[in-house]
């Protein structure tokens, strides 16, 4: 099985399980190198059931209630709520306006400028 994913820096990478005589390869590429683990199908089923549990955990947590914050008290890490993920790189407060680098899912980044007092929604806390 092969899964194109991205890495922490929003750059593609792969995602390959298979089997290998008797044990289970993962194998993580991407631009920053590879890394390739072989298990026994034991601790193969350990690493699945710890991935299931913590996107279990992800996804409770996301349903929880979203966070309001003024655009002033932003930080690095917040993801705004809404159809597509937004992800705050950066912040500065300049008198009444702050300006908010804003970075897509995609990889493409931009600044907007808001009343310091604005109301904006997160899906959560970074």
């Amino acid at each position: 099985m092969k899964s194109e994913t991205e890495d922490s820096d929003g750059r593609g990478a792969i995602l390959g399980v298979t089997p290998v005589a008797a044990g289970v390869e993962v194998r993580a590429a991407g631009p920053s190198g590879e890394l390739s683990l072989i298990c026994t199908p034991a601790r193969a089923r350990e690493l699945a059931a710890a991935l299931a549990r913590a996107a279990d955990e992800v996804e409770s947590a996301q349903s929880a209630e979203p966070v309001t914050v003024k655009a002033g008290e932003l930080r690095r890490g917040d993801v705004r709520d809404g159809d597509r993920a937004m992800t705050v790189e950066a912040v500065r407060v300049d008198g009444a306006t702050a300006h908010i680098t804003w970075k897509s899912g995609a990889g493409r980044s931009w600044t907007q400028g808001y009343d310091a007092d604005a109301e904006i929604t997160l899906r959560r806390r970074g």
